[in-house]
């Protein structure tokens, strides 16, 4: 509880001040006469949030006192917190942000498609939470065939575990896929619930017995960044290449290998 010593006056204002910002009206009750100060009483805020008014009034107030994840996901819902006020909320109370729901997004914003346009001739891709590789630029599209599979089927890791021709270029399959997917682990993890995730799993299990070996092994690889060797034209290359988060709210992440030496393609 120390921990949260620094953060408790925060609370506290940020609970007063989202309080007085609702009305109500805002929350489904009566609209009352004008009142002597703006917003909601402590005591409507409690009894929406189903909890006493003392207890709420200590929180608010900032006193030493332990809270549920349950509990600010309902004084949340009250209070009509948007996303990152919940963020910022859990952040006060805990110390620590709040689950959230892996959910897959399929759109890249215009500026990040343009970027991955403008890092040629190094190769550079944008890949969503389910790793559906969303857009890319000529250099990636040469390595790694993304313009010849249907979009639908243009995903990092079923392209790796059932595509012969990038399976041969990654020249170091057998090393390299067994990092690839402990790597897709981690998305994994955050995902929760997300049911497209869980499908892309099942069915890669249903056609690789080496993705199913390698899944079931558990392992967790934490660096997304370090150097591959590709077959491109019959030449093997050492690429460095990394991973960047370019839009944490739709856990989208931009990959860029670029070549140890200057080779045109």
């Amino acid at each position: 509880m120390r921990i949260l010593d620094r953060t408790r006056p925060d609370l506290a204002e940020f609970l007063r001040a989202r309080r007085e910002r609702l009305a109500p009206g805002d929350v489904g009750l009566p609209r009352a006469k004008r009142r002597r100060t703006p917003g909601l009483r402590r005591e409507e805020v409690a009894a929406l949030a189903g909890v006493g008014l003392t207890w709420y009034t200590w929180l608010e107030q900032g006193r030493e006192i332990g809270v549920s994840s349950d509990f600010l996901d309902n004084l949340a819902r009250v209070l009509k917190l948007d996303a990152t006020e919940r963020r910022h909320l859990f952040l006060l109370a805990h110390a620590r942000p709040p689950a959230e729901p892996g959910i897959t997004f399929c759109s890249v914003p215009r500026l990040a498609a343009r970027l991955v346009s403008d890092l040629a001739p190094h190769a550079a891709y944008i890949i969503n939470l389910r790793w559906d590789v969303l857009t890319y630029n000529g250099p990636a599209d040469h390595l790694f065939g993304f313009g010849k599979h249907e979009p639908t089927r243009r995903n990092l890791l079923w392209m790796l575990f059932t595509d012969p021709v990038l399976r041969n270029t990654f020249a170091q399959w057998e090393k390299d896929a067994p990092a690839v997917l402990e790597s897709f682990r981690r998305d994994y993890a955050g995902s929760r619930d997300e049911v497209g995730m869980r499908h892309l799993i099942d069915e890669l299990e249903h056609v690789s017995p080496e993705f199913k070996a390698m899944w079931r092994q558990q392992d967790v690889l934490a660096p997304c960044t370090g150097v591959r060797t590709l077959a491109v034209d019959g030449t093997l290359l050492n690429f460095e290449y990394t991973s960047l988060l370019v839009d944490g709210g739709q856990h989208l992440r931009l990959i860029v290998y670029a070549l140890t030496a200057p080779v045109s393609f």
